[in-house]
């Protein structure tokens, strides 16, 4: 696996899939937005920008722009990392908007606006009022980034934001399992291996 491999989206939150954008899902970190193309093929999986509108700012950016706004996202990344670690596994508390002002600021500088457009459904057309963006500048691409964290913050509970339990590993996720019980990233990548570690362990004692 490398940062040209799909990214991971285990978060069950796609804040916490931002994050988890860089990792050491076996030995090697990785980290899928290390570069400008790494940003876009992550916005596109993660299908917070439309390949056709990442296609005319590949085309439009000046080079090295687009490694300038990853290594904003990456800044963006850290900073709000620093802020769930913090809270996770408790109520997010009203005096932590003080700690949420980087993100304003970013919000604030969105063109955002809405139009009615006609989407084909199974019974015909349907009109939709459907929220678009202004893409004035590559730069733009962290908006949609900025709005994902915060949706985040108003909506999830953070008493179910978890790190996995893995030894070596780096994930958040929110534990929207019944009754929290949630301790892996996932089962393919770190919750067999301490199956097999516990059982390497029980067959040592034997």
């Amino acid at each position: 696996m490398d940062n040209h491999s799909p990214a991971l989206f285990l978060g069950d939150a796609l804040a916490l899939d931002f994050l988890n954008s860089v990792a050491t899902p076996v030995d090697v970190p990785i980290d899928w937005i290390e570069d400008g193309e790494g940003l876009l093929r992550w916005l596109q999986q993660a299908r917070l920008v439309s390949p056709e509108t990442l296609d005319a700012i590949r085309a439009q950016a000046l080079p090295g722009e687009l490694d300038k706004v990853a290594d904003q996202a990456r800044s963006l990344r850290e900073w709000f990392r620093i802020f769930v670690r913090e809270h996770k596994g408790k109520q997010l508390k009203p005096d932590a908007l003080t700690e949420l002002e980087p993100l304003n600021r970013l919000l604030e500088r969105d063109e955002g606006y809405s139009r009615v457009v006609a989407r084909q459904t199974g019974e015909g057309e349907i009109f939709e009022f459907q929220p678009m963006r202004k893409w004035r500048s590559p730069e733009a691409l962290l908006l949609p980034v900025g709005e994902a964290l915060g949706r985040f913050v108003c909506t999830e509970d953070f008493s179910n934001v978890k790190a996995c339990e893995g030894p070596s590993c780096t994930l958040l996720f929110a534990d929207h399992t019944r009754g929290h019980r949630r301790r892996w990233c996932s089962m393919a990548l770190c919750g067999n291996r301490a199956k097999q570690a516990a059982h390497r362990h029980r067959v040592k004692q034997a």
